[in-house]
């Protein structure tokens, strides 16, 4: 199998790339000191299994192994790590197993093994069950993976059968549905609109158009967009909160 290595430990992917080249079986592709470098190399090197340790600066390892299952050939996971607290977590993101540090080299041999029976349907499989609250927005762009930040979205705009995402670094496309957005995180996105959702740490105001509709000013963007009548009264209660 092609391996890909992540920990933020260079002494740590040291043991495993030693490990693993010891087994004779595999090849080490890639490694990776954190998860956005991590969802990256998977991207490009497609790996069959990623050797993953949870904590991190930056995306922690279990939301880069949210995203590695969104992959179109997502990769079977294998979390390292030395904190035992996090397995259930690991298990609920359907990881493949979950070794403690440090890791034994039979302990490793057998979740590779295992991680080898797991097919790319399973992985696909998987990761359409998985559904806990992410940090990051995972976007596809012409054939690449794009994650934005969710503290740098402005907010998601209905169009058709994809949603707009307006953020500091531009726009994307994704097939997700505001109603699905709005569920995951509640409290963290405000409705104004049945076609829009808002970053409230984003809205910097309102004002009206020539026909005296509302309308949402947002910090650093020119953009404008309209708030319903029925939603009206949140916008202004949340501005007026700030003093």
């Amino acid at each position: 199998m092609k391996i890909l290595i992540v920990d933020d430990e260079p002494l740590a992917r040291t043991r495993l790339r030693q490990l693993v080249e010891e087994s004779g079986d595999h090849t080490i592709v890639g490694e990776a000191a954190n998860g956005l470098q991590a969802i990256e190399q998977a991207n490009t090197l497609q790996p069959d299994t990623v050797l993953l340790d949870i904590r991190m600066p930056g995306m922690d390892g279990l939301e880069a192994g949210r995203h590695l299952s969104s992959l179109d050939q997502p990769p079977a996971i294998i979390f390292t790590t030395a904190y035992g607290e996090y397995a259930l977590k690991a298990f609920e993101v359907h990881a493949v197993d979950y070794l403690l540090k440090p890791i034994r080299a039979e302990k490793l041999l057998q979740a590779l093994d295992a991680a080898r029976q797991i097919t790319r349907a399973q992985m696909q499989d998987i990761a359409q069950e998985n559904n806990a609250v992410r940090t990051h927005i995972c976007a596809r762009v012409r054939g690449n993976l794009k994650l934005i930040a969710l503290e740098h979205i402005y907010y998601f705009k209905a169009d058709a059968k994809y949603v707009e995402v307006h953020h500091t670094g531009g726009q994307v496309l994704i097939e997700e549905s505001l109603k699905s957005l709005e569920d995951e995180f509640a409290g963290r996105l405000l409705r104004i609109h049945r076609n829009a959702l808002v970053a409230p740490a984003m809205l910097a105001g309102l004002e009206k158009d020539d026909s005296g509709q509302p309308l949402a000013l947002f910090h650093g963007t020119d953009d404008r967009l309209e708030i319903s009548r029925r939603h009206l009264p949140q916008v202004r209660a949340l501005l007026k909160g700030r003093g």
